[in-house]
């Protein structure tokens, strides 16, 4: 095995726990004291750790608890966030923090207060593979004479935190957290007290209202009315007299002074996220709500600076003030909160059963690895056997696909087992509940999962898919009266979403604002906190959804999709930088391994080599990486660099690197496989036989369509050259028909998965592929598969009338052409037409009468080519007249569509995932007109859109309204 990297600590991600601390059950002697288990299920987990371990430490190994004012004892510390420093000290000798990166402030807690910067020019390091927007102090901010011992906190909310000072006579504290452009101050025992870094120049002088720029940077100073700022050198004091109250605003110009003064007294005193998954729709609507208390006044509200991924999946109208951060350009929304709405990318439990792979090969290479005399590797601690659990778990379906039942029932058994031996909760294989920290940590743990609290969303998420398999396979198993409770306590360590349930802090592992997960335990780091392998995060979400699905558990299958889709969006902009809009230009390289409170850096904790900087963000290869496939043009260029970096060829994690070649180019990955699988070593994690079942079944599936949803997280489609595929899982003891946004409807039996492959683009249908799962025995056990059935035909078109077809002339019709045509689209002559209609192509039609469906969204596929030329993009808008006045009720615009400079049809798909704003509310359609414009966004050339094609030809340009 490869030595595993000392990864930035991160969070584990766990579920809902069944088990109630009752009766103790069987003890086990630890030193002097007693370990009783606590009894969940069939299982249980140790009330204190096994004999000769160790819990969080400082780097001193001295052992630490939550550094919390009494108000705050015995709460559920939240480990792994952005602010983690201020409540785990990590080293002896501070007792304050470490650098904090809220964005667009930084921080750092001292004995004299709150040290306030805002870095907006990143320094790249000498060998181009880190950039930092490292804290630089601008102010410190606290009462004046004040000499604190430490810093404690006293309260959090869902993204802020509130630090706590105190001495013989003075007390101060600050409420601060990401997206708020405020430090909320409370003092007494002195005058508010600023210092700056160097002399401030002040250029507004209201008494109590002060405007500065120090460093470069603009901050407005808010004092009780009645008060008056005095300057004095670099110190700013107000002498507070009855009040306790100040605030200070960092500004985008000193012009904004003004505004910001109107939220300056309403001060942020909780913030909180909420989610809601709209299974029928496939999408995720998620909230954020600042509360705000008033300190004098009765102004509501307050600014909130909203990160790249929440800008761009929000309809609520923002303001024109901007921040720089290291995760890209930040938006101000003025309110007490905003709401996102993002597309719902499923996964999968496994691919269908399509490729054209050698099944007696594939059956041998399944076999040895069940068959093998140690199959987990000599694997002992948290990390690695979740990873051998992975790599069995991922060969189950394989077995059962090739009709090998005997071989599928072994691993089975070897992942029943093992997840038993650890969840029994007896001996030195067992996870144990650290009471003062409140989490739940596996012994022999690794990695800092114990001494650090780092990782467990990681190593645990490990767990959960290997459980969502047997769930899958065995639904008795998984009952939380039997095994399914202690996986549902590991999924509530990293991820626990029960506000009442004080056993786990909210959401450990997770950042909600941030919209991703940290490692560190502590984040005792210069450059805040840290995640390196995000799609190990993602396995752990994906899980969710598998494990929440198979146990007919909605709430944890919802809370997956959130985590799923919150974070696959955050990774492609932060990690991959999709846009090309977040890492500075100075920075060398179009992805990171990791990413940082302060930046982001091309490495990983234990090695340089390139396979693995890249790989690291791919690894485990399952059902739940589908989404690495959602930019296949951003994919392509990460593995370009790869190459280019690495000598043109893949050497280290050859496999990881062909199974993510297969997302982006499938005939590619499959020559590399055909040409390499005889002599390459397997990344520790996989197999050859599912690497080789991954990538043949993807030759014949093509790639991933991710502009086509489903009313079920567990669904995807794919196309290769003009056929799709529609697959969908669906763990319910009855067949249920999924419904796809494209219009196809695929009928899936009870407990199986169901592919549809031969449909074209334009809407006529194929055959079917049933690839059912077993349903348990009575007694729990897999029962044979049954036989696929050879017949039905399991995808049919849209519902007649709601699939409206583009014609040359400008007119939308309910039926196909006569003939293809194109219709030109004018060049948008070098300037930018973003959001606004230049020169469209305009198609319509009137006198519609429809139902609105429930849930429904608006969705097209376009056919356009640029052909040869580059900096193109095409844009399209919808609007909805519902009665025919001449008014447009309801307008959507999309995002542009950047097409290549390759000639041939490019699919420009439109849905919520794609909307980029829209006005007015949609309703029934009573003699209605219907519209689409479309026009060059961007660019220097003009393009051609595929107008009139008939049934025969495929690739109609349509239009789909969400009407009955």
């Amino acid at each position: 095995m490869k030595p595993r990297l000392l990864r930035g600590p991160a969070a584990a991600v766990t579920a809902l726990a069944v088990a109630a601390a009752a009766a103790l059950t069987a003890t086990v002697t630890v030193g002097t004291a007693a370990a009783a288990t606590v009894p969940v299920g069939l299982g249980g987990y140790s009330d204190s750790r096994p004999a000769g371990t160790v819990g969080p430490t400082n780097s001193d190994g001295a052992p630490v608890t939550p550094k919390v004012t009494a108000r705050m004892a015995g709460k559920a510390a939240p480990t792994n966030d952005w602010w983690s420093s201020l409540i785990y000290q990590r080293y002896a000798g501070n007792p304050y923090s470490e650098n904090l990166y809220a964005h667009p402030f930084t921080f750092k807690a001292a004995a004299s207060g709150l040290e306030v910067g805002y870095p907006t020019t990143p320094t790249v390091t000498p060998d181009g593979r880190q950039y930092d927007f490292t804290h630089t102090r601008d102010l410190t901010v606290g009462v004046a004479g004040l000499n604190s011992p430490d810093t404690k906190v006293d309260g959090w909310s869902d993204w802020t935190v509130t630090p706590y000072w105190a001495d013989s006579s003075r007390t101060f504290s600050a409420t601060i957290g990401h997206g708020l452009p405020y430090v909320y101050a409370h003092a007494t025992g002195g005058a508010a007290q600023v210092t700056t870094a160097g002399t401030p120049t002040v250029f507004s002088d209201q008494g109590n209202v002060l405007g500065i720029t120090v460093g470069g940077h603009h901050y407005g100073l808010f004092a009780p009315t009645g008060t008056d700022w005095t300057v004095s050198g670099t110190t700013l004091t107000a002498a507070l007299g009855a009040k306790d109250y100040y605030s200070v605003a960092v500004l985008p110009s000193p012009a904004d002074l003004a505004q910001y003064r109107t939220y300056a007294y309403s001060f942020v005193t909780d913030t909180k996220v909420s989610w809601s998954h709209q299974e029928a729709a496939g999408t995720l609507s998620t909230t954020y709500t600042a509360t705000t208390t008033p300190q004098e006044g009765t102004q509501t509200g307050t600014l909130l600076a909203l990160y790249r991924h929440q800008w761009q999946a929000t309809a609520d109208p923002l303001t024109a003030l901007t921040y720089t951060s290291p995760r890209g350009l930040m938006k101000v929304r003025q309110g007490t909160g905003f709401t996102t709405t993002q597309a719902v990318s499923g996964v999968l439990p496994s691919l269908p059963d399509v490729g054209s792979y050698d099944r007696t090969a594939l059956g041998n290479l399944v076999r040895a690895e069940a068959n093998a005399t140690d199959p987990w590797q000599g694997a002992s601690d948290t990390y690695w056997t979740g990873k051998a659990l992975g790599r069995l778990a991922q060969l189950v379906p394989v077995a059962d696909q090739l009709g090998d039942t005997a071989t599928r029932d072994k691993l089975l058994g070897l992942i029943k087992g093992k997840l038993q031996t650890w969840f029994a909760g007896t001996g030195s294989t067992v996870f144990a509940y650290d009471s003062v920290w409140k989490t739940l940590i596996g012994y022999p743990a690794s990695y800092g999962t114990d001494a650090e609290l780092n990782d467990h969303h990681f190593h645990y998420g490990y767990y959960i898919q290997a459980a969502a398999t047997v769930a899958r396979y065995d639904a008795a198993w998984a009952a939380d009266s039997a095994w399914g409770g202690m996986v549902k306590l590991l999924a509530k360590d990293g991820a626990n979403a029960d506000r009442t349930d004080s056993r786990f802090p909210v959401l450990r592992n997770f950042d909600p604002y941030a919209g991703h997960g940290w490692a560190s335990g502590h984040a005792g780091f210069a450059a805040g906190n840290n995640q390196e392998s995000s799609s190990e995060g993602l396995n752990f979400s994906s899980g969710l959804i598998l494990y929440g699905a198979a146990t007919g558990d909605t709430a944890l299958r919802d809370l997956g999709v959130y985590l799923y889709t919150t974070e696959a969006n955050a990774v492609q902009q932060y990690w991959f930088d999709a846009d090309h809009a977040v890492f500075p230009a100075s920075f060398g390289h179009s992805t990171v391994g990791m990413v940082w409170g302060s930046g982001a850096a091309y490495s990983t904790w234990w090695t340089a080599a390139p396979g693995m900087i890249h790989g690291i963000n791919f690894l485990p290869v399952n059902g739940g990486s589908l989404y690495l496939g959602r930019r296949q043009d951003d994919l392509r260029a990460n593995i370009a660099e790869l190459r280019a970096g690495n000598g043109g060829a893949f050497t280290d994690w050859r496999d990881i690197l062909w199974e993510t070649e297969a997302l982006y180019d499938p005939a590619a990955a499959k020559a590399d496989w055909d040409a390499g699988n005889a002599g390459y070593t397997q990344e520790e994690g996989e197999s050859k036989a599912h690497t080789y079942h991954w990538i043949y079944d993807l030759a014949t599936l093509g790639t991933l369509d991710p502009a086509t949803t489903a009313d079920t997280p567990t669904a995807a489609v794919f196309t290769n050259g003009g056929t799709r595929t529609h697959v969908a899982h669906n763990y319910t003891t009855a067949a249920r028909t999924v419904h796809f946004t494209d219009g196809y409807t695929l009928t899936v039996p009870a407990r199986s998965t169901a592919s549809e492959r031969g449909t074209r683009q334009d809407g006529g249908t194929g055959g079917t592929n049933p690839s059912p799962s077993p349903s348990p025995s009575p007694t729990g056990s897999p029962s044979p598969s049954p036989t696929p059935s050879p017949s039905p035909t399991t995808s049919t078109p849209a519902t007649t009338g709601n699939t409206l077809y583009l014609q040359s002339g400008g007119a939308l019709a309910t039926a196909y052409g006569t003939a293809a045509a194109t219709d030109t689209l004018p060049s948008a002559g070098g300037t930018n037409h973003d959001g606004t209609p230049y020169q469209a192509k305009t198609y319509e039609i009137r006198n519609l009468t429809g139902t609105l469906r429930a849930g429904g969204t608006t969705a097209f596929d376009l056919y356009i080519d640029a052909g040869a030329s580059v900096g193109l993009g095409q844009q399209a808008r919808v609007s909805y007249d519902l009665t025919g006045d001449g008014t447009f009720d309801r307008v959507e615009t999309y995002r542009y569509f950047a097409t290549d400079p390759v000639v041939g049809w490019e699919r420009y798909a439109g849905s919520t995932g794609v909307l980029n704003s829209a006005t007015g509310t949609l309703g029934n359609l009573r003699g209605g007109t219907v519209r689409i414009e479309v026009w060059s966004a961007i660019g220097n050339a003009s393009a051609q859109l595929r107008v009139g094609a008939t049934q025969a030809q495929g690739g109609a340009s349509v239009l789909r309204i969400p009407f009955d």
